[in-house]
């Protein structure tokens, strides 16, 4: 397989803080992978230096001659007074950028930039990406501030395009159903996967209990070798100098240990009564925008509340009355008296970046209460959250995006809440805290309300969803996220389909000369042809199910994912095709 790119000996440092040291890495042409890591261990700093945005210290980066590169930073940013066709365009034509607008849900091409959304500034990246027509595409977190329709657009773009792909996400149904090898960065050095990300876990856990069976056996062989160095102190044979250079190397080896680091979140929740939120003929409008209208609710104890819905249409404006922030033009919003929230705001908390990361714990507390009836120092909880003493005593401003936003959840936790409000908590943080999260709230003896993009964080998480569906209409649907997808694609489907079938009516109503045709029968080919169809149909879908059983398994090389994949990426369209025909042939029959 051609290289793309390799990298030799890289090592990156920040004074003494070390991201790499020797890393090395290959890519070939047509691969997709995922580069995952915990918040502070160098993901975007790697993908700036591969871009040329960042300098290093030392190693190789070589990439194939002539070879087009493409690079979707985390946060995108233009002059003021950019025009969004301009933003995305550069020598792309300019009917192709408004098409990919278009798709990506821009509709207003001609705007500036200055005063868009978060959510609309990715898209405009991402048009702009895409358009520049690159063999090598890097993807810094594409999904952030995405709602579910444009993420699955560009993730089935991303599986049936051929172009290669280094891919930096949270997202974990992104790199199941793209990546085709997982990259893991951690002690500084990287550990590689051919596979999809659930292939990745369960060889990662096969990796850490391999360690963890060589450490123990590491630490039995250093006692009985300590035991032998202490009653032999004065050895001088070769066998035994031997025998003590070995013992000094297994010594070294058993100092550095793998920091096997994982969040744990068991904060105490304050006492939370019958008594939370009722919410009653609730209006809320900004001018000709209608967020809500006669909304009425009452929440229940310890429920787990999801949001989701396009971006615009007043989720964040709900949480914000949720907390006080925003008040409704009219109704009612009772509070129970032992309600205690805790806010994460997509904002974050502002933090001075000349304080120490201690300084902003003990500013709330200087201990803080358990589950299990324990308390412990701030320090202790923030080794907690993967702070290390050497890290709690260093300043806020060395911290990067994903560290800030963890030391954010930190404040809020410590404080025991027991109605918590989750504004898109999986942006900027790793996958590692956010399984943890996840188990946390799932144990959480309170109240649970988050707005994300994230649909795995959902599927875990919430128990039920408001649906945000614009013009003040919002509907409860009382199960997971992916259900809620599923039955949206099916009404959509439903919606298209009679749609077409209402036209086509009115546009086939019979004239004089063709009263002659109307209401027939199936012809006897037209029978023919429907039956083949069924039995095309019955065969892709059986294709279909075991090709992504295959590429599920994790046991395909490269060439074979690649062959496919590409199976899939016609497998699809075809069926689209033969059902609309199908639909078209039963109107009839």
């Amino acid at each position: 397989m051609e290289s793309c790119l390799q990298i030799d000996g890289l090592v990156k440092s920040y004074g003494d803080l070390v991201l790499m040291d020797g890393f090395t890495m290959s890519i070939s042409m047509g691969e997709k992978i995922g580069l995952i890591a915990r918040n502070g261990m160098g993901k975007s700093t790697l993908l700036d230096i591969i871009a040329g945005r960042e300098d290093y210290n030392s190693g190789n980066i070589t990439f194939r001659r002539d070879l087009r590169v493409s690079y979707l930073e985390q946060s995108p940013k233009w002059p003021d007074g950019t025009k969004v066709i301009d933003a995305c365009g550069g020598r792309a034509d300019e009917v192709a950028a408004r098409e990919m607008l278009t798709r990506l849900g821009v509709n207003e091409h001609y705007t500036v930039v200055d005063n868009m959304s978060g959510g609309q500034l990715k898209r405009v990246a991402i048009a702009g990406a895409l358009l520049a027509n690159p063999d090598f595409l890097i993807l810094d977190e594409p999904t952030n501030h995405l709602d579910v329709e444009v993420t699955e657009w560009l993730e089935d773009y991303l599986s049936a395009s051929r172009l290669t792909l280094l891919l930096v996400t949270h997202d974990r149904y992104l790199l199941d159903r793209v990546c085709t090898r997982i990259v893991e960065l951690e002690d500084r050095r990287a550990y590689s996967h051919t596979g999809n990300y659930s292939y990745y876990l369960e060889k990662r856990q096969e990796r850490l209990d391999a360690e963890r069976a060589q450490r123990e056996s590491d630490e039995n062989l250093y006692r009985r070798e300590l035991d032998w160095m202490r009653r032999m102190p004065c050895a001088r044979g070769t066998k035994a100098r031997y025998r003590k250079e070995a013992f000094g190397e297994l010594e070294e080896r058993l100092k550095f240990r793998r920091a096997e680091l994982q969040v744990n979140l068991d904060v105490k929740a304050s006492y939370i009564g019958n008594k939370i939120f009722e919410m009653h003929h609730l209006c809320k409008r900004f001018g000709d925008k209608v967020i809500l209208d006669d909304f009425n609710y009452i929440f229940a104890r310890y429920e787990k509340l999801g949001i989701v819905g396009d971006n615009g249409v007043g989720k964040s404006t709900f949480l914000k009355m949720l907390t006080g922030q925003e008040l409704p033009d009219s109704g009612v919003i009772e509070r129970g008296s032992t309600l205690r929230i805790g806010y994460y705001s997509q904002q974050g908390m502002e933090f001075n970046p000349g304080d120490k990361v201690i300084d902003a714990v003990t500013a709330i507390a200087d201990h803080i209460g358990l589950d299990d009836g324990r308390r412990m120092s701030a320090s202790q909880f923030l080794q907690k959250f993967l702070f290390s003493p050497k890290t709690q005593y260093g300043y806020i401003s060395k911290l990067s995006g994903g560290e800030r936003r963890r030391l954010y959840l930190c404040t809020i936790l410590m404080q025991s809440p027991n109605f918590l409000i989750l504004d898109e908590p999986t942006n900027d943080l790793d996958i590692a805290t956010l399984q943890v999260l996840e188990e946390y709230i799932a144990g959480f003896k309170g109240c649970v309300v988050a707005v994300s993009h994230d649909r795995c964080f959902m599927d875990r998480i919430a128990g039920h969803l408001f649906v945000f569906e614009g013009d003040g209409r919002i509907t409860d649907f009382p199960s997971s996220y992916s259900d809620w997808i599923e039955w949206k694609t099916l009404k959509e489907a439903e919606e298209k389909a009679s749609s077409q079938t209402d036209d086509r009516s009115a546009s086939s109503r019979p004239r004089n000369s063709e009263r002659a045709d109307a209401g027939r029968k199936l012809t006897f080919r037209e029978k023919r042809e429907m039956e083949q169809i069924e039995a095309e149909l019955e065969s892709l879908e059986a294709e279909k199910s075991q090709l992504e059983d295959e590429l599920n398994s994790g046991s395909l090389d490269y060439a074979a994912l690649q062959s496919k994949s590409a199976r899939i990426g016609e497998i699809i369209p075809r069926i689209d095709e033969i059902t609309l025909r199908w639909l078209e042939l039963s109107e009839k029959s």
